[in-house]
């Protein structure tokens, strides 16, 4: 198993009130983002992002940690697992000109209103069933994605991850570590089908044979 790290560190945090969230999303709400189109992206609030749309402050204060740890180059390859719009890795392309890119979603409507100039490194995709040879990267990421499936299928991606990575991976995933957090997580959670305390994320990575780097998404 990885390293149990945060690299998300300086990406900015939400100040909302996870409690209000809670008490206003209704069975309806879930379900209609789990189908990840318009109305998740650039919907209503109360189905997901209420508009997601580029912004620089999010994701190049991230990119340095992600370099410096991995030590990506311009002859590295990277994956991401969940790219939705590109944001990431338009930041990537951005801030290590060069770099090799490939995303991959579920979302159809994401990958159609993805950024213009990475548009051709993404594809829709599965990601308990990648599209890709093994060791196609040299390191891949999934952020808030993989625990959007059901356990099996959670299983199947991180395994998948390890699959098609040379060097390393990381993913965040929805958890909790007390009964405060869970019923704050269960609140917050719009699109997750399996959230877990962190130490039962851990076995499940022993489990699967999970040994990439991981952290936690905990509102």
């Amino acid at each position: 198993m990885g390293e149990e790290i945060d690299l998300m560190i300086n990406y900015p945090r939400s100040k909302r009130n996870v409690e209000d969230r809670g008490a206003k999303k209704t069975p309806e709400d879930r379900e209609l983002a789990r189908q990840f189109g318009e109305a998740f992206f650039d919907g209503h609030r109360d189905h997901g992002y209420g508009g997601f749309s580029y912004n620089p402050r999010f994701w190049e204060p991230v990119i340095p940690t992600f370099q410096s740890h991995f030590n990506l180059t311009s002859q590295d390859e990277i994956l991401d697992v969940g790219c939705a719009k590109g944001f990431m890795l338009y930041d990537f392309q951005r801030l290590i000109p060069g770099i090799g890119l490939k995303g991959i979603d579920i979302s159809e409507y994401a990958i159609a209103h993805s950024i213009e100039s990475i548009k051709d490194c993404l594809r829709v995709g599965d990601a308990a069933d990648l599209p890709y040879d093994d060791n196609s990267f040299d390191v891949s990421i999934s952020i808030t994605t993989i625990h959007n499936l059901e356990l099996e299928q959670c299983g199947k991606a991180l395994q998948e991850l390890e699959r098609v990575s040379r060097r390393g991976s990381f993913v965040t995933l929805d958890a909790y570590r007390n009964d405060e957090e869970k019923e704050r997580m269960e609140s917050w959670n719009l699109t997750a089908k399996t959230m877990m305390h962190v130490d039962e994320w851990k076995k499940f990575f022993l489990d699967v044979g999970y040994t990439g780097d991981y952290y936690w998404f905990i509102p």
